[in-house]
């Protein structure tokens, strides 16, 4: 079976990842590990991790081999513009099928070639806002937010910040990490005609799991961004028609199915190699390395999509803008060259469906809240989590 990762040797660490697969005769993670049980036997299936998650440990390393890396942080003035232009070209597509048949090639095709590109590229600049990136004041960013989600169709933007900061500051810790799969759902799309579904409705899964979990306190940026979306949709239905209000709706699915650039939400974070990395010459004691927990993509999509396929480097630094993470890549090589990446999105969901040795379940997990787990380190400070962050004390929403 072919791996969809490229692999390297990996410095042996103490970190050290169980997956507690029972029924499985081998274990399939980049590490040897012990087999055992998980906390919770309805999650057996999972990588269990027993230490903090790597990014912030590998931030603090690079910033003191490149202190210089600190530089690169703050907003991109050109998000703005290209925020503003991709909306102007997603309204200009739904004015433009006002009048054309739904179940027609031009207008399904349309929907999936422009559109679904058009609203995945506003899905991560509404991500990339979501670290204070486009402007350096945060409630600035949070209005733009609301305008990049109109071409969407469904107000979330102001939801999808909380959540995803979380995720940032929680990595893999379960109750509060939104982007891992529940066990229900890992059990029951365990098949390949389960993992297809759930390539083809991930949009779905996305948008309702983080509630699930756990609910948000409703803030006024929360009312505005709904307000302002029934608005624009309203206005859409009441002067351009129903037509162009399913173009953006249909186009917003299709960017989060079976879609190019959609690969990118299974490629970020799901274990996909199975090969053990040898031991260096000469090491001694334990010598098992971590399952990863992120993985980067340096491949043509990332022009069409903020450059989210450099994803470790990205976690590392969120505050640092899409810009200019290839900068921080090549300022911090020796941290990234050797750590596992992804060469194509579309191989992955591919390979994602098909072989019977990944899926859903291929996710590290810990236990432990995400500012502390395993007794080291202070964990994130809201001011890591994005530029011009802290200011004024918590963020409210973000666990």
């Amino acid at each position: 079976m072919l791996s969809t990762v490229v692999t390297t040797t990996v410095e042996p660490e103490k970190l050290v990842a169980i997956r507690g697969k029972s029924s499985s005769s081998h274990a399939t993670t980049t590490t040897r590990t012990t087999q055992e049980k998980s906390p919770d036997s309805s999650a057996a299936d999972f990588f269990w991790s027993y230490t903090e998650e790597p990014h912030r440990t590998r931030r603090q390393a690079i910033i003191k081999a490149h202190p210089e890396v600190t530089k690169l942080c703050g907003p991109e003035p050109l998000t703005k513009y290209v925020v503003v232009a991709v909306v102007s070209l997603q309204i200009t597509c739904a004015y433009l099928l006002r009048n054309t048949t739904i179940l027609s090639w031009p207008f399904l095709l349309t929907a999936y070639i422009i559109g679904a590109t058009a609203n995945q590229n506003l899905f991560l600049a509404i991500h990339e806002i979501s670290h204070n990136l486009a402007f350096r004041s945060p409630i600035a960013n949070r209005l733009f937010a609301v305008i990049a989600n109109l071409p969407i169709g469904i107000p979330y933007s102001a939801a999808f910040r909380p959540y995803h900061l979380t995720h940032h500051k929680s990595l893999g810790v379960d109750g509060l990490d939104t982007d891992l799969p529940t066990a229900l759902e890992a059990l029951f799309l365990d098949s390949v005609l389960g993992k297809a579904f759930f390539a083809t409705f991930q949009i779905l899964f996305y948008a309702l799991r983080p509630m699930l979990i756990y609910s948000l306190p409703l803030t006024r940026i929360h009312l505005f961004n709904i307000v302002v979306q029934v608005i624009f949709d309203a206005l859409l239905l009441r002067y351009v028609g129903g037509r162009a209000l399913v173009y953006l709706v249909l186009s917003s699915f299709l960017a989060g199915s079976l879609h190019p650039c959609a690969g990118h939400f299974i490629a970020e974070h799901y274990v996909f190699e199975k090969q053990t990395p040898p031991p260096r010459e000469g090491a001694k004691g334990d010598v098992r390395v971590p399952v990863p927990e992120t993985f980067s993509y340096y491949g043509p999509l990332n022009v069409l999509t903020y450059n989210v396929g450099l994803h470790n480097e990205h976690h590392d630094f969120p505050a640092i803008p899409w810009t200019r993470l290839p900068k921080l890549h090549e300022m911090a090589r020796e941290f990234y060259q050797d750590l596992p990446c992804h060469k194509s999105w579309v191989w992955v969901v591919w390979q994602f469906v098909w072989d019977k040795e990944v899926g859903l379940w291929c996710r590290v997990k810990r236990m432990e809240g995400g500012r502390k787990v395993g007794g080291g380190g202070e964990g994130w400070r809201e001011e890591e989590l994005g530029a011009n962050e802290g200011e004024k004390g918590a963020i409210p929403g973000v666990r």
